[in-house]
């Protein structure tokens, strides 16, 4: 008789947890309260790349001269029409994953999930129908939700969580982001291509200020910020906002992360916006599924802990991706490998999860991607680091396309040679740093791809031009 496995939550973690455990034979029920794809396929990844590949394209047309071609008339963005291709693209991609499901025989159910116990999965539907759902082994992908912050409660109209902002009918005339982190950077390009002046406050003293984002990136964006006229305001945090005549007067005062305050930064600045955006942080979507009646651990925040195998402190019971919080890794491609991960120990396999080869993917512009050590990281492990960059502009396809800002760095153990980090903020970094991945997941040194070859003319020549300079041999440098 098959094993059969109850998930609860169907987003990326979920739902290829899913597919994996049906293709290993097991008999499969997800159970979902939103929306198939959860909050990467419909109030994040894709939505907001979608809304960024419109972005993009404004970009480009305003560059359209540089590139010798004449645009008369003029253009504008038309909000109805961006948020119909995003719904569109998001409706197919469901669809997608539905037959997916139709063609493994994997059961979908719409409503609320609750844990009887360790074996009974109890499903509250949309019109309060309830069923109970037996498995043997359970895999709670659950997700996580924009952080309520009580000085700025959303609602949906002036104060934004990142969810409103991707139903936005008009284009606002003026934003304040608060948080400069990964969504505030990326929705900050994002708006201010769109046509918004847009202010980012962040409280820490660097843009995507994340201990594993190497600084030189943080500067390139940060600078690109001020080309574009996004104004940021670093070291300083919104200490209240007031709603006037449908606008948000802001009330910006220092940043409780400083170990002193100047005089001159105590006078609080004052600002008023059509919006607000909130992007600061994310809460567990945990409350309410009974794990505290079973004694699955969770911490002080309500995250769910669980081991490298992704099983919980409760035999049977695994969890995945967002739910278990910030401790580990909050991005959509590792939910799903631990996805797979959870469902092939459920059938039998061995496996645990390898965190030092998941790389981020920031899509600013240009973008930024990493994996693996920053030097700082690297250095407190006691490795003898080397660190080195190559800028995109000193290769052709960068020139020929246009994109020549940006870098490459790759940090080393001087030593061996092996590849700890390789971090990239540049044209198509999000798609570049699988060759990083690859590079440290396998053991590689910066010989081995300096020895690779690389297509010309191509964006990944930055990459090996970069282990070109870390073995003493730089094709494309001036001489030191």
């Amino acid at each position: 008789m098959s094993t059969k496995i109850g998930i609860i939550g169907a987003g990326p973690g979920g739902y290829i947890a899913a597919i994996r455990a049906a293709q290993l034979g097991a008999q499969v029920t997800v159970i979902e309260q939103e929306a198939v794809g959860g909050t990467c396929l419909n109030w994040g990844c894709i939505p907001t790349k979608t809304i960024k590949a419109t972005a993009e394209m404004i970009e480009h047309f305003h560059r359209a001269k540089e590139f010798g071609i004449d645009l008369e008339g003029g253009f504008r963005p038309n909000m109805e029409r961006i948020m119909a291709r995003k719904n569109e693209i998001i409706r197919t991609l469901a669809q997608g994953i539905g037959k997916i499901f139709e063609s493994y025989k994997i059961k979908y159910v719409e409503g609320k999930a609750s844990l009887a116990d360790p074996k009974n999965i109890l499903v509250k539907g949309r019109e309060k129908k309830e069923q109970n759902i037996e498995v043997d082994k359970i895999i709670i992908a659950s997700g996580s939700k924009p952080m309520v912050f009580p000085a700025f409660t959303f609602d949906g109209q002036t104060i934004l969580s990142s969810s409103d902002a991707l139903i936005l009918k008009e284009i606002p005339e003026s934003i304040l982001i608060i948080g400069g982190g990964v969504i505030g950077c990326e929705f900050a390009f994002i708006f201010k291509a769109l046509g918004s002046l847009v202010t980012v406050v962040e409280a820490l003293p660097r843009v995507i200020g994340l201990p594993s984002i190497d600084t030189d990136c943080s500067t390139i964006i940060q600078r690109e910020m001020k080309k574009r006229k996004i104004k940021v305001i670093l070291d300083k945090t919104i200490e209240k906002t007031e709603i006037q005549n449908r606008r948000v007067h802001v009330t910006i005062g220092p940043s409780p992360f400083l170990k002193e305050v100047k005089e001159k930064d105590r006078t609080p600045l004052e600002m008023e916006v059509e919006k607000v955006l909130v992007s600061i942080g994310r809460e567990s979507n945990a409350e309410g599924l009974g794990l505290e009646g079973l004694g699955v651990e969770l911490d002080s925040t309500n995250w769910i802990k669980a081991d490298q195998r992704m099983e919980t402190n409760i035999p049977g019971i695994y969890a995945i991706g967002d739910a278990l919080g910030p401790s580990k890794i909050m991005l959509a491609h590792a939910a799903s490998t631990e996805g797979i991960i959870a469902a092939e120990n459920i059938m039998g396999h061995n496996r645990t999860m390898n965190y030092e080869a998941v790389p981020s993917a920031i899509f600013t512009f240009p973008e930024v991607a990493n994996v693996g050590l920053t030097e700082p990281q690297a250095r407190e492990r006691g490795y003898e680091v080397r660190a080195d960059s190559f800028q995109f502009r000193a290769l052709g396809k960068p020139q020929a396309s246009g994109e020549i800002v940006g870098q490459v760095k790759i940090v080393s153990d001087s030593p061996t040679g092996k590849i700890l980090g390789v971090h990239i903020v540049g044209p198509h970094a999000t798609d570049l740093i699988a060759e990083g991945t690859l590079a440290i997941r396998l053991g590689a040194t910066v010989e081995d791809l300096a020895h690779t070859i690389h297509a010309h003319p191509t964006l990944s020549e930055a990459l090996m031009e970069t282990a070109h300079k870390a073995v003493g041999s730089p094709l494309h440098s001036l001489k030191e």
